[in-house]
């Protein structure tokens, strides 16, 4: 949403709107224009938004159909749109390079629009994380018609975009809550791969078992880490003291010796995906190679908040069991022979109990894990569905469980050596608070 409402303020309008809770980010909105409000209340709404001749209401999902501002502007026939389908009237005319997946797209796509944007292509591009490099999760460009969209597959909202081109990560199955059977969740992607436009092309991890349906003029690339039989693949992959470096092999070229900005194996598959879409509109070799030696990431994804010789502090959004898999196994690769706490909040009541051995599962890879409640977000408690149910799981011995109100408690009398927090829910109002915490323990 956040990036809508920067677009919007860049165009000149008034922006408005309700938030649940206050955070940095709404702060910072705040700064730059935005009248925010955080209470229920259709007093709140400013009297400049209440003509509906000239006020367009955007909400996302996650807010419920009894809010009461939301039934105010329906009953009064106000034009009332989804994030998604504004998103996809505003990239419509544009050449959308849209990237979808159940992880991998908010680093996938925060990095094409770093290239392009670093090179002479340029771009336009709607992120769903704050891009480090530019404080930001929106580019607005006057010379360029591509647009980079982070595409979300929650409520179907990527059947809203037409792609000129297109990325799929993963399609490991989430969300179903709304789409009932991971076959469903699949039957999205294919929906979503029909939607590419004529003479465009769909970039897709190999290996990954879902049905397509392209026009016949839309051309059909794989990409992988490793696997030398993808079109786009990394080769000759080094790492030695915090750096990692690669090749890039294309049909048609090699790029040695690519940097990653940020050193982790997983951002290898990331950069591969990205840099096919980088070269396939434009961006030279040397661009290429010089924009993922720059490339900061997005806040939020394997963000570290604390790193000296004797302590580490890793935020990521991770909530997902496969993202929790992958993140872990970065750490304890990078962090070899110290021990690894994490601290995960469950997010959502549905997805907990859809994934709760899956989580318990990848939460087992760490040496001592921390566990919050779950986070609800847009979701009503469903019975017998709480941690519990994935901390009984868990096969480790150093493991707690923690109500979030008594983290920071807890924190103070940890030994820490690596801490990384997990969720996708309010954990990250800790970030601050614990690294504070941590650079006055480990001074």
């Amino acid at each position: 949403m956040s990036a809508l409402i920067r677009y919007f303020l860049a165009k000149g309008k008034m922006v408005a709107g309700y938030d649940r809770t206050p955070s940095a980010l709404t702060t910072q909105l705040a700064k730059e224009g935005v009248v925010i409000h955080f209470m229920d209340d259709i007093q709140l709404i400013p009297d400049d938004c209440k003509n509906k001749n000239k006020t367009w209401i955007v909400y996302t999902p996650a807010v419920p159909s009894s809010h009461k501002e939301l039934a105010f502007f329906r009953k009064h026939g106000f034009t009332v749109m989804k994030r998604s389908e504004t998103l996809g009237m505003i990239t419509a005319s544009m050449r959308s390079l849209c990237v979808a997946g159940t992880h991998g797209k908010t680093t996938t796509s925060s990095m094409t629009a770093h290239l392009l944007k670093q090179s002479t292509v340029d771009c336009n591009a709607f992120l769903g994380g704050i891009l480090k490099n530019y404080n930001s999760n929106l580019m607005i460009s006057s010379r360029s018609d591509l647009v980079v969209v982070e595409a979300d597959e929650y409520d179907r909202s990527f059947h809203h975009l037409r792609p000129y081109m297109a990325v799929i990560t993963s399609v490991d199955p989430d969300h179903l809550d709304i789409y009932g059977t991971p076959q469903a969740y699949r039957e999205g992607f294919k929906k979503f791969t029909s939607l590419i436009r004529s003479g465009g092309a769909l970039i897709m991890k190999k290996g990954i078992e879902i049905t397509l349906e392209l026009s016949t003029d839309v051309h059909l690339f794989t990409y992988s880490a490793t696997d030398d039989a993808a079109d786009f693949h990394a080769e000759n992959i080094r790492t030695g003291d915090g750096e990692l470096f690669f090749d890039f092999v294309s049909p048609e070229l090699r790029i040695a010796d690519v940097q990653l900005g940020v050193p982790l194996r997983t951002n290898i598959e990331n950069g591969v995906a990205a840099m096919a879409l980088a070269l396939l509109n434009g961006v030279t070799s040397d661009e290429i190679r010089t924009a993922m030696k720059t490339f900061a990431g997005a806040e939020r994804r394997f963000d570290f908040q604390v790193k000296n010789d004797r302590v580490v502090y890793i935020d990521d959004y991770a909530h997902h069991p496969q993202e929790l898999q992958s993140s872990i196994r970065s750490v304890k690769e990078l962090y070899k022979g110290r021990k690894v706490t994490g601290v995960f909040q469950p997010h959502l009541y549905t997805r907990t109990r859809d994934f709760a051995d899956e989580f318990a599962e990848a939460l087992s890879l760490l040496d001592r894990l921390i566990l919050l409640d779950v986070y609800p977000a847009r979701e009503a408690p469903i019975q017998g569905i709480t941690s519990e149910v994935i901390y009984n799981s868990v096969t480790i011995e150093d493991k707690t469980l923690c109500r979030k109100e008594e983290l920071m408690e807890l924190l103070e009398k940890e030994d820490i050596e690596v801490l990384v927090t997990f969720g996708a829910g309010d954990i990250d109002r800790f970030v601050e608070p614990i690294q504070t915490l941590l650079n006055e323990k480990y001074k």
